[in-house]
């Protein structure tokens, strides 16, 4: 039996109104949910055998009926973020549980999800021979870790664990020339990517130790991440989620710690040709970071950032907390951008907005350039309630003379720090920004082009 709710429409006193009843009523039980569990398709999990084939093929036989079998009526309509992966238990699941399986490179597939069960860890082989080379953004290199592409309807769930086996990489790249720059010689796997893919769902487990970026929305659409533990020690370009010219995307109570940024959101490589898509309409709240760069836009953003909401992040001890990099070789328009409810502690650099990276700051005058289509163009951003505590560095806000930083509003912000900050070629409003401290400098100290008024003031 289910309980199935009849909705009429009735007509009281010539308004319409609606009726509804809950009936008990005999209605066909829900189809019993396929799963493959990847011991039955020959798995050894036992930490040492190389579970590839049995794992790819528990995955292509789960994913046998593809996503027309769960594609929702309506799906073409606008609906909201996640609306479309709410159910994505009930998909036909792939289950990995009760043992540690190594792994090459695995394909995920439409229409199925993968559960990695508490206690079990999916571990990437450490043979780089098993890695073989592809494209990614124009460039080669090698086949993430976890990945599917040009794929809808693709969930990873459960307690366990994906990692990356990222030593045996990070060793393999220190010292390469460019190591941390897509197409360079010595090619990194990345963790989990979702290329040219929507509708995905990846919620509960924990991503660690992956050779390069750790998980990879790319030219993505309709995301949600939530409830994920990503960590990595102190190691070469392991930032945790990256979405690269990716929109619709919600990432909700992540906990990331990690050897480079928390969270970079991209849309273009440096001195890109073109065209690039950009990253939109993202949400993050409710997330903790740790060791890591902070939650970042850039620097690659070649295709643009417009409409991101990260609000309730917390801070502890990353380098920088709010941080929006380009320079001249790989910005674009970044427009739309709220900073809410957010507290740090002892973090390096609380705000860092630059069109200088990797520098925070120029070195002595800067001539204008021609504005270009890699120009970056920083406007309407508005970052308000932040208390952030024993920083080394309040910020800095500082822009191109030919792109000034402009319509950028800091509202009841407070910063204890031992340096003051600094803006330039930026007009910054301000209502309640307070900044204290601590080696006698100034609390803001406006350079060539640096402008600070109240709020509402002209």
């Amino acid at each position: 039996m289910r309980i199935v709710r009849i909705v009429r429409i009735v007509r009281i006193a010539g308004v319409v109104r609606l009726a509804v009843a809950a009936m008990l009523v005999a209605a066909p039980a829900m189809a019993a949910v396929k799963v493959c569990d990847v011991l039955q398709f020959g798995a050894k999990g036992d930490g040492v055998t190389k579970d590839t084939k049995a794992i790819q093929a528990a995955i292509d036989e789960c994913a046998k009926a593809g996503p027309a079998a769960i594609r929702a009526s309506g799906d073409q309509l606008a609906q909201p973020v996640g609306a479309l992966t709410a159910h994505s238990s009930e998909w036909p699941t792939v289950k990995l549980s009760g043992g540690t399986f190594l792994s090459g490179p695995i394909l995920l597939k439409g229409g199925m999800t993968l559960d990695v069960e508490k206690g079990a860890v999916l571990l990437a082989s450490p043979d780089r021979a098993d890695y073989p080379m592809v494209t990614f953004a124009g460039h080669r290199t090698v086949q993430p870790f976890v990945s599917a592409v040009g794929q809808e309807y693709v969930a990873i769930e459960g307690e366990g664990t994906i990692d990356g086996s990222g030593k045996v990489w990070w060793d393999y790249v220190q010292g390469a020339k460019d190591g941390g720059v897509l197409g360079n010689d010595h090619p990194r796997p990345m963790g989990v990517v979702f290329d040219h893919t929507r509708h995905v769902r990846m919620e509960g487990v924990t991503v660690q130790n992956s050779g390069f970026w750790q998980i990879v929305p790319y030219y993505a659409d309709d995301l949600v991440f939530r409830n994920l533990r990503i960590t990595a020690p102190k190691s070469p370009n392991t930032d945790a989620i990256d979405p690269f010219s990716s929109s619709n995307i919600l990432i909700d109570h992540v906990y990331s710690s990690t050897g480079d940024d928390n969270i970079a959101i991209k849309s273009g490589a440096i001195d890109s040709p073109g065209p690039d898509a950009p990253s939109r309409n993202i949400t993050i709240v409710d997330c903790t970071f740790e060791n890591g760069h902070g939650l970042s836009i850039g620097s690659e953003i070649a295709g643009g950032v417009q409409n991101v909401h990260a609000e309730r992040i917390h801070f502890n001890g990353t380098d920088q907390g709010i941080r929006i990099k380009a320079n001249r070789d790989r910005g674009n328009d970044v427009s739309n951008i709220t900073f809410k409810d957010i507290d740090m502690v002892d973090v390096k650099t609380s705000i860092l907005i630059s069109e200088y990276y990797p520098k925070a700051m120029p070195e002595g005058p800067v001539d204008a350039a021609p504005v270009e289509r890699l120009t970056p163009h920083f406007h309407n951003i508005r970052i308000e309630n932040v208390k952030s505590v024993h920083s080394a560095w309040a910020g800095v806000i500082v822009g191109l003379p030919e792109s000034p930083v402009v319509d950028i509003e800091l509202k009841n912000v407070n910063i204890e720090a031992a340096k003051g900050m600094q803006i330039g070629y930026a007009e910054v409003k301000q209502d309640g920004l307070v900044v204290s401290t601590t080696d006698g400098s100034k609390p803001v100290t406006l350079g060539p082009g640096g402008a600070l008024a109240a709020v509402g003031s002209k």
